[in-house]
């Protein structure tokens, strides 16, 4: 599998491996910030993270927009929130194989790149799928989601942005929570979601899915 993340990115004229000093040595939230400081800087960062989600695309979609109703959106994404789930799926806490192998591949230049492009999409308007369930799931949201994903669900640092996301990847990661699988080990997100039945959890998912 490996040897398939390294021909991906070696089409893309990227480089697939960077060396284990170049990657233990970057402090990535301080380069972030640091790229962030410098609007030359953060166009070519931003150039660079576009080459490097043509091949995130073959899942997550164009511009982070997922044509795939399992795969998460990416677009509009908190930048630093973004950075950390990159760290996690490279450490093996949060767990998925393929982007695990992925992500090890990226040099820091490459990760901080990708989390800008992201970051500077847009997420486009959905229409509400279910006028009743919406309802409740905005209900639902207002009692208690919003406390740290915000009344606008754009998220921030911390937390996921969680408008416009698709409903089938909702319902699939709050019910693996709720369930408490190892690829889901947020103990604040598992407290909530202890909560939430099949039919809450659907309601979430209309609702969020309409939000802009």
């Amino acid at each position: 599998m490996f040897r398939v993340i390294a021909v991906f990115f070696l089409l893309m004229g990227l480089a697939p491996f960077a060396g284990a000093a170049d990657k233990q040595a970057v402090d990535l939230p301080q380069r972030l910030a640091e790229v962030q400081s410098d609007q030359q800087k953060q166009a070519t960062a931003i150039r660079l993270g576009q080459k490097v989600a043509a091949v995130c695309a073959n899942c997550h979609g164009e511009g982070g927009i997922s044509s795939k109703v399992d795969v998460p959106n990416l677009a509009g994404q908190n930048t630093s929130y973004l950075l950390d789930q990159l760290r996690l799926f490279a450490s093996g806490q949060r767990k998925f194989e393929f982007m695990e192998g992925m992500i090890k591949a990226m040099n820091a230049d490459e990760k901080v790149g990708v989390v800008l492009f992201y970051a500077s999409q847009t997420v486009p308007a959905r229409p509400v799928s279910d006028a009743r369930l919406a309802q409740r799931g905005r209900e639902i949201f207002g009692g208690n989601c919003f406390r740290c994903h915000g009344n606008d669900a754009h998220g921030n640092a911390q937390f996921a942005r969680l408008a416009g996301q698709q409903q089938e990847y909702l319902r699939k990661t709050l019910k693996h929570y709720r369930d408490k699988d190892a690829s889901r080990p947020n103990p604040l997100m598992r407290a909530n979601a202890q909560m939430l039945s099949d039919d809450d959890i659907n309601a979430l998912a209309v609702y969020l899915n309409s939000m802009h």
